[in-house]
């Protein structure tokens, strides 16, 4: 089939895109992780253990107080004692939530009012500062203890106590010092990804000439039954017809022993992960109608359906008219990113606005970016139906310079670029906005009738004619 900006034969097939699945031999390494979950139960029980410790050291301090047995120093040391065994406990818990959070599945505590901050972008180098500063406070406690009991501490004791504890120190600060330039680390440009021209202009497509309808009129919550259907899998062989233009032959057979879609998504939490994206169905990259959608360019999807784009932080951009499969390219990526392991949040244009004013609104923006840097990936659908306020467009703005180079988005939108101020205004942040979205992005320009209006005498001049 012909790719936009590439003249290939018509026979080209659409890709099979299970062939991008890891080798058995990686996912089975990769399933190793779980021989961890005992050790973090283990510390569990260790938990349990310093509960019994504490309330024991505390029943002696009662029961001694009681009995006039102590003074004010022995009360003091006692106490410290128990804020010992309370932060070891803490630092237990830092352990088994980020170490199991980190290394072994996510635990998904979104929404909980509870979720601690911290652990909204937890990762390897995070845990282990908090560790290190963990540790450093419990030296302190410990160099505390020494200096007031220290009529019975040797000074060969407070020394080496004092360079352990100052070693301590050291360690957090490096550890620190280096886990701040890791994170903030960012890759290359995306390849192929558009960039800016010599002139300073934006490398973005022709404004081709689209209806406005609407791409859906409203955004039901649908049942369980009918959101998150089992799609069997389906083998697609494309067979060239004879002679250079002739019609495709196409030959859909079940694979022998397939599972269904929700099996399949049941592995390695990744159902949990699709259900908590938000997304308003189920659709994948093997489902797309590629003869109503004959000038797609399938180059494109195919190498973003490898999640390269995800890795490299990169963004993709989907344009055209309504109706011609944005949406549905804009989730199959995002049930993909779920099930290789990546937290996706899906939402409207407009519930994206709604989310961050509300945000600001309690004086909290800057925390709410900061909590959506856990998401790999976030869709924001359906740019271009509605109009929005320069407040509106400053939050939306806001958001994707936040996510510039450190997370992907995904966009679609009824309108190209070039027609973006007929949304958000003819304001330099829309250009800024644009700019960044652009950047380390791909572009592709869907075109064609609605796939939803086939068939009911709707054509495509006269949504040309209304749009108008």
């Amino acid at each position: 089939m012909p790719l936009l900006g590439h003249a290939v034969s018509a026979a080209s097939p659409k890709p099979d895109f299970r062939s991008y699945a890891a080798p058995s031999l990686g996912y089975a390494l990769f399933a190793t992780r779980w021989l961890q979950a005992p050790l973090y139960f283990g510390l569990v029980a260790a938990q349990g253990v310093y509960v019994y410790k504490f309330f024991n050291e505390l029943w002696h301090l009662v029961l001694h107080v009681l009995s006039g047995q102590v003074n004010e120093t022995h009360v003091m040391l006692a106490v410290l004692k128990l804020v010992d065994v309370v932060m070891i406990a803490n630092l237990l818990i830092m352990v088994i939530v980020g170490g199991y959070e980190t290394f072994v599945s996510r635990i998904g505590l979104q929404g909980h009012r509870d979720q601690p901050e911290w652990l909204s972008h937890v990762n390897s180098n995070v845990l282990k500062v908090k560790l290190a500063t963990a540790i450093v406070g419990i030296s302190s406690v410990h160099l505390l203890q020494m200096f007031v009991d220290v009529h019975h501490t040797s000074q060969h004791s407070l020394l080496w106590g004092t360079v352990i504890h100052m070693a301590f120190i050291l360690s957090a600060a490096i550890l620190a010092y280096m886990s701040g330039p890791m994170e903030g680390h960012v890759p290359g440009p995306v390849p192929g990804g558009r960039a800016t021209l010599p002139s300073g202009e934006l490398n973005l497509p022709d404004p081709p000439e689209f209806p406005e309808l609407f791409d859906r009129p409203g955004r039901p919550e649908l049942p369980p039954a009918e959101r998150e259907p089992a799609v069997p899998v389906v083998l697609r062989e494309y067979i060239p017809a004879q002679g250079k233009g002739g019609p495709r032959e196409v030959r859909e057979t079940r694979e022998p022993g397939a599972r269904d879609t929700r099996e399949a998504l049941d592995a390695s939490g990744s159902e949990a992960r699709v259900r908590a994206a938000g997304f308003p169905a189920r659709k994948l990259l093997e489902e797309f109608d590629d003869d109503h959608q004959r000038f797609l360019d399938w180059e494109t999807i195919t190498r973003l359906g490898t999640l390269d784009f995800v890795d490299a932080r990169g963004n993709a951009v989907f344009l055209g008219p309504p109706g011609t499969g944005k949406t549905h390219l804009a989730i199959a990526l995002g049930i993909r990113a779920c099930r290789a392991g990546h937290e996706v949040l899906f939402a409207t244009g407009s519930e994206w606005v709604a989310r961050l004013s509300a945000a600001r609104a309690a004086g909290r923006l800057t925390e709410e970016l900061a909590a959506l840097d856990r998401y790999a990936l976030i869709v924001v659908d359906e740019i271009g139906y509605l109009t929005f306020g320069a407040e509106e467009t400053d939050l939306l703005f806001r958001l994707v310079s936040h996510r510039y180079e450190r997370a992907s988005v995904v966009v679609t939108s009824d309108k190209p670029f070039g027609r973006w101020t007929e949304v958000f205004g003819d304001t330099p942040v829309t250009f800024a906005m644009i700019d960044r979205l652009a950047h380390h992005a791909e572009v592709i320009t869907l075109k064609g009738d609605s796939y939803r209006l086939r068939g009911h005498g709707i054509d495509h001049s006269l949504a040309t004619t209304e749009s108008h």
